[in-house]
């Protein structure tokens, strides 16, 4: 699948992205060579292949879960919150 001007455009307006007019032909060249590459993966027949795979014997490792009551994770994670009041985040209203 060739990537054309058109569909250049839409994923620029789609990724908000400004992409310079010099760069254009090689991004076009190297989104091409990607789809193709997926093509490819499409006709893979994988029929044999389990939905799940993990190359860790017995699965993934988990940790204890302990709780803890230390009020400096929650300050700590507020301070980089953008507005943050009693203990919680402040957000915008997006529904009426």
């Amino acid at each position: 699948m060739q990537i054309n001007d058109a569909l250049l455009a839409r994923l620029e307006t789609l990724s908000q992205l400004a992409i310079p007019e010099e760069k254009k032909e090689s991004i076009k060249e190297e989104l091409s060579e990607i789809v193709n590459f997926v093509e490819v993966l499409n006709t893979l027949d994988v029929s044999h292949v389990s939905a799940t795979y993990s190359t860790l014997e017995g699965g993934t490792p988990m940790r204890e879960d302990t709780p803890s009551n230390d009020p400096d994770i929650a300050k700590g994670i507020l301070s980089h919150a953008p507005k943050a009041q009693d203990g919680y985040f402040i957000v915008p209203k997006i529904i009426e």
